[in-house]
């Protein structure tokens, strides 16, 4: 640690927080972030992070108990709020005493997050996401011990607002009492620096772990992510109005324009009430957690989705997730020593 003294410094309340030695957590990719990388994460001083998604209890179950094979380490897991079975999931979580859970994808609904942290409140600390300022006031109200911002520029579900502008907004409001992680659009050290330097107590990244040697995806998947550019990397668009989709942000291929068809049936299934709403974005969210399937586990370049931030364009080669995280630290490191 003593190589990165001024990083590590400015890291400390994240670290304390997570039980690590960097406050770099991986954001958590479905099919991507599972017990090898998580674990190759946690275990070079990250911060990993299970990407529940769509499992069920009994697959969830499963994988913490393999990602606790292969690490000692502390990590996290990463819960949908819509979830159909969110407080089975939370049980679970809590039957291996997982120390944090991240809550995603929307406004936790009522009781979940005293499910997580149990009575007294310490059984484990919830992080959820917080896409405004009020919207991050009333979380930390309501019991978040923290939060991570998280820009447009990132892959996957995003928001409207870039990352450089919630930074600006959030940190100085928030920052001097509360722990706030910045995420989106992160590929090198020296915006890790930046953000420390403005209050984050930590960074998440997605997009600059999904090639790493650890991580299980398919060769051709990441062979797509080295080819591409900043500007490979779209927002999905919302084709009605009344189904209030969450943008998804991929590398153009067949697969968003396949998504864009998927929109227009589930939006006509809205039409001859066949569908509820609540039942009509599960359906989106199960076209999605299918086709990065289709990319990251069968190699699925074509048809699948290639969900990935704009920081893609900084991904060039398979690298040891250790080398990644050394090497951020080392640039944040050379970032702060010439201020």
């Amino acid at each position: 640690m003593s190589t990165f003294s001024k990083t590590a410094a400015l890291m400390k309340r994240g670290t304390d927080f997570l039980g690590c030695d960097y406050a770099i957590l991986c954001g958590a990719m479905s099919w991507v972030s599972e017990r090898n990388l998580v674990s190759a994460i946690s275990n070079a001083g990250g911060f990993g992070v299970i990407a529940c998604g769509a499992m069920t209890p009994e697959l969830l179950d499963t994988e913490i108990a393999e990602t606790k094979k292969l690490t000692s380490k502390p990590f996290g897991v990463n819960l949908i709020t819509m979830h159909p079975q969110l407080f089975d999931l939370i049980d679970v979580c809590r039957k291996h005493g997982v120390g944090h859970v991240v809550l995603a994808g929307g406004i936790p609904p009522k009781g979940s997050v005293e499910a997580i942290k149990g009575e007294g409140g310490a059984d484990a600390k919830v992080i959820c996401f917080a896409p405004t300022l009020a919207l991050a006031k009333k979380l930390l109200r309501s019991g978040a011990d923290a939060l991570v911002i998280e820009g447009m520029e990132a892959g996957g579900h995003i928001g409207p607002v870039s990352t450089s502008v919630l930074a600006q907004e959030m940190l100085p409001a928030l920052a001097d009492e509360h722990l706030i992680f910045v995420a989106g659009g992160i590929g090198k050290g020296q915006a890790i620096a930046g953000y420390l330097e403005m209050g984050a107590a930590g960074v998440q990244l997605g997009t600059r772990f999904a090639c790493a040697s650890e991580s299980i995806a398919h060769p051709d998947f990441k062979k797509a992510f080295f080819r591409a550019s900043a500007r490979d990397a779209v927002a999905s668009v919302q084709v009605d109005p009344r189904l209030p989709v969450i943008p998804v942000r991929a590398l153009k291929n067949k697969g968003t324009e396949s998504f864009t068809a998927k929109q227009i049936e589930v939006a006509g299934k809205l039409d001859r009430e066949e569908v509820a709403m609540d039942e009509a974005q599960l359906q989106i969210e199960h076209y999605w957690a299918g086709a990065l399937r289709r990319a990251v586990i069968d190699g699925d370049v074509e048809g699948g989705s290639l969900m990935a931030g704009q920081s893609v364009g900084m991904v060039k080669a398979e690298e040891p997730v250790a080398e990644i995280i050394a090497t951020l630290m080392a640039e944040s490191e050379e970032a702060l020593s010439r201020r």
